[in-house]
């Protein structure tokens, strides 16, 4: 009987696992509509804003070009680790460490790598490397343009004051609840896209391009960088709804194993009990 108090413990535990779990898929799958509204809406804007910018920047002459777009040697690097502040979300977060850690050891292995974490994930991983600047993990307890701006204010700053010669951002891009596309971009310099010279030929610029530019560069990064932590809010709430989704089957599958086995031993202790009645039955007859 003590085996059997066991499994009936064992079907307790994971019962009440299953439970939590499931709520935790439900919870986050309200959340990922949602964030997932956000991100849909807002894409279409930030990359074709991009787009733009990198048209307008390739017309430009060298000395005339802007600061934000600026070609050094490479010797300092930043790297923008954005993660979640929670686990529980299946590799989303080992996904984007790992990424970091190959671009410093093989893409950046002869420059100097800095980090800023968006997530408090990212800054457990690399604070042992004394390497962090800056944690940003506050950002999602309030996940709003103006407070992401700041960050993108702060990158742009350092970036103008030569403190790093550039810039990239490694996020988990949403593709949809089972799939998250880890994502590279560069933040600074702004790379021009070639051969878009002579698409913008024809077009007259009031006040002049090079002022046009120059007020939406910053608009354009800090969208970026708003558009980077977005898709990777929403990219969290959909790894989470599936690895919760994931526990909740293997626990119900573990459930139902423990109750087959229960029943097995129960129904083998019932038999032993009979056995034994009958035995001490005869026994008396005799």
């Amino acid at each position: 009987m003590a085996n059997l108090k066991e499994i009936r413990n064992r079907i307790t535990s994971v019962s009440s696992t299953m439970q939590i779990t499931s709520a935790m898929k439900m919870v986050s799958a309200a959340k990922l509509k949602k964030a997932q509204d956000a991100i849909t809406a807002m894409r279409p804007y930030a990359d074709k804003l991009t787009e733009l910018l990198q048209s307008l920047s390739a017309t430009l002459d060298e000395d005339s070009g802007s600061k934000f777009s600026t070609q050094r040697e490479v010797k300092k690097v930043l790297i923008v680790a954005i993660t979640s502040n929670r686990g529980l979300c299946g590799a989303f977060n080992s996904n984007i460490i790992k990424e970091v850690n190959r671009l410093t050891k093989l893409t950046y292995a002869n420059q100097n790598v800095s980090y800023i974490a968006i997530g408090k994930k990212a800054n457990d991983a690399f604070k042992k490397t004394n390497k962090v600047i800056a944690n940003e993990s506050r950002v999602f307890d309030d996940l709003t343009f103006d407070n992401v701006a700041e960050i993108a204010q702060m990158l742009m700053d350092k970036f103008v004051a030569g403190e790093f010669d550039k810039i990239d951002i490694v996020y988990n891009k949403f593709k949809n609840a089972a799939t998250q596309i880890v994502t590279t971009e560069q933040f600074l310099p702004i790379v021009p896209v070639e051969g878009s010279a002579s698409n913008n030929s024809d077009y007259i610029f009031e006040p002049s391009k090079v002022e046009i530019v120059e007020q939406l560069i910053p608009k354009s990064l800090k969208t970026q960088l708003y558009k980077g932590v977005r898709d990777s809010f929403a990219s969290e709430h959909g790894a989470r709804m599936t690895a919760m989704h994931k526990a909740t089957d293997n626990a119900t599958e573990l459930r139902n194993q423990l109750k087959l086995t229960y029943n097995k031993a129960r129904q083998a202790a019932i038999t032993n009990e009979i056995l034994e009645i009958v035995g001490g039955a005869e026994a008396l007859n005799n």
